[in-house]
């Protein structure tokens, strides 16, 4: 199976950072985050990986060449502007091929296993959904028997990690558009599964947030953030 790194974000919340700095390369732990993330894609199974790239991906990709160095097949989606999830996604698909596949958002710091996703899923999609964030309490959808839905009593959050089936995007035109209406359309139909995991996760979207996972990985606590 085949894997996709989403990169192309412009990371506004990490300003000034980020006018010079690609999101995905800036360090905790003294590697960048993106390294972090390819190196447990690896460590589970999946070396050949599409990044997308918008806003300086150019430095992206000279810093991580053809991932040869860290175990790793890289390809680019290069993206002119960025097109959101969805669209990247879609314009990735001649890279990724006819099997289902997983993505990984860029902006992640996570230990979970994903060698657990190895196997096509049952429906159009499956969704790895997380205890919610002190910034994020009301969650994104729910969870009833390894299905995923828009509504329920007890919501969790999308943690940014997903296996999708291409079909999920063969009615979409190429262009800027986001994945989450593609998404409930499919939890409307019940072909979307899900599992929960309680394990470390953060979405590195603050300075604060950033300095917590580099703690975490210095081997104590990242804390509420």
């Amino acid at each position: 199976m085949k894997a996709m790194i989403l990169a192309a974000g412009r990371g506004e919340r990490l300003r000034p950072w980020t006018d010079h700095t690609p999101k995905p390369l800036l360090q905790a732990g003294g590697r960048p985050l993106i390294e972090h993330l390819i190196l447990a894609l690896v460590a589970g199974g999946y070396t050949d990986i599409v990044v997308n790239t918008a806003h300086l991906g150019a430095m992206i990709e000279q810093h991580l060449g053809d991932g040869g160095r860290l175990g790793a097949q890289l390809a680019y989606s290069r993206e002119t502007e960025a097109l959101e999830t969805g669209g990247g996604i879609r314009q990735a698909l001649p890279l990724l091929g006819d099997a289902p596949f997983l993505v990984v958002n860029g902006d992640i710091a996570t230990d979970f296993p994903f060698r657990r996703l190895r196997e096509p899923p049952e429906g159009l999609a499956h969704l790895v959904l997380v205890p919610n964030p002190p910034h994020h309490p009301r969650g994104d959808f729910a969870l009833d028997g390894g299905r995923v839905a828009d509504v329920g009593t007890e919501r969790h959050t999308f943690s940014g990690i997903g296996v999708y089936r291409p079909e999920l995007f063969a009615d979409r035109a190429p262009g800027r558009f986001p994945l989450a209406p593609l998404l409930r359309a499919a939890m409307a139909d019940g072909r979307v599964g899900g599992e929960f995991y309680a394990g470390f996760w953060m979405d590195i979207g603050t300075p604060e947030r950033l300095e917590a996972y580099g703690r975490w990985l210095d081997g104590g606590s990242a804390g509420p953030v």
